[in-house]
């Protein structure tokens, strides 16, 4: 896959360009049916399938402080979809200038003047253009007088509910982790840089590698998790502790801690990645350490229960 950053780098090619227009946030069944359609046309018309993301997302520079956490970072999700065969991703930077574009001069300037493209797909509720004043009928007259094709995809439902990234979070934000899995195809994931922590675990017989998270992702619900940990040396089951250390602290930040079962390995300033399978339990304060460290060992016992069958760990 092809990787611009900034439109402006964008040189046109003989191929026609079938675009994706969207910030597919968590790449859900939703977004993949809209991805997979794209480049299915695209491969049939000998043509070049894209995405044309924002970046950073819109709610991020309109409305930083109410913006909805993020359930994938720019790299995770371009690595997603290079893994689904996309030929070109565009990030373009978002600002208030571009904010205050009409419909028409969104078009205008990107997909006509910039891009040059043949047809272009979008989600049944997808906005644009100043305050999200168009819609996706606004795009089919706009495409239908520029010269462009405008596929609208319908929704993907799991029983009545509309997948959503707003509706993957609220099952994260309750620790509904198979919720979560259904509506995005995958297990959800959290990956950041291992950095020291206050080295409690290692004292009480579980060393942790405590995760430094991207600030602007979406964390689940506080608690103990059934996980999967991954780095370049391969995949481990683990115990992931999602909390605010309640038995230590009265008030201590959100910290995400692996304790990754029977590794010993040196994991400071390295990448990690945890994939979490199931909650096992809500965070709570204990009223001891010795009762904390019988709780953890309950813990990394289910969690080891819970990957002795091969299918759940993926």
């Amino acid at each position: 896959m092809i990787f611009i950053r900034e439109i402006e780098k964008y040189i046109p090619g003989e191929k026609p360009l079938y675009l994706a227009l969207g910030n597919f946030d968590g790449l859900h069944l939703g977004h993949k049916k809209l991805i997979n359609f794209l480049i299915a046309k695209a491969c049939e018309n000998n043509g070049l399938s894209a995405a044309f993301i924002f970046d950073p997302h819109p709610d991020n520079v309109l409305s930083a402080k109410t913006a909805p956490k993020m359930l994938t970072t720019a790299e995770q999700k371009a690595i997603m979809l290079s893994d689904m065969g996309m030929g070109l991703l565009i990030y373009n930077t978002f600002n208030n200038e571009i904010a205050r574009l009409s419909p028409e001069e969104f078009v205008n300037k990107f997909l006509v003047k910039s891009l040059k493209v043949k047809e272009i797909f979008i989600g049944f509720n997808y906005s644009f253009g100043h305050r999200g004043a168009g819609s996706s009928e606004t795009m089919k007259a706009l495409g239908e007088h520029c010269g462009f094709g405008v596929n609208v995809i319908p929704p993907v439902c799991i029983g009545e509910d509309i997948v959503s990234s707003t509706l993957i979070r609220q099952s994260l934000d309750k620790g509904d982790i198979e919720r979560a899995k259904q509506m995005l195809g995958y297990y959800p994931s959290l990956k950041g840089v291992v950095s020291k922590g206050e080295g409690r675990g290692k004292i009480i017989g579980f060393p942790t590698a405590n995760l430094l998270i991207d600030d602007k992702i979406n964390i689940p619900s506080l608690g103990v998790y059934a996980a999967q940990a991954v780095n370049e040396t391969g995949k481990y089951p683990a115990v992931v502790n999602i909390g605010k250390k309640p038995t230590f602290h009265e008030k201590y930040p959100v910290t995400v801690e692996t304790h990754i079962i029977d590794y010993s390995k040196d994991l400071y300033d390295t990448v990690l990645e945890i994939i979490l399978f199931k909650k096992i339990r809500d965070e709570k304060k204990f009223s001891s350490v010795d009762e904390l460290v019988a709780q953890i060992k309950t813990d990394r016992s289910a969690a080891a229960d819970f990957f002795k069958n091969p299918e759940k760990a993926g």
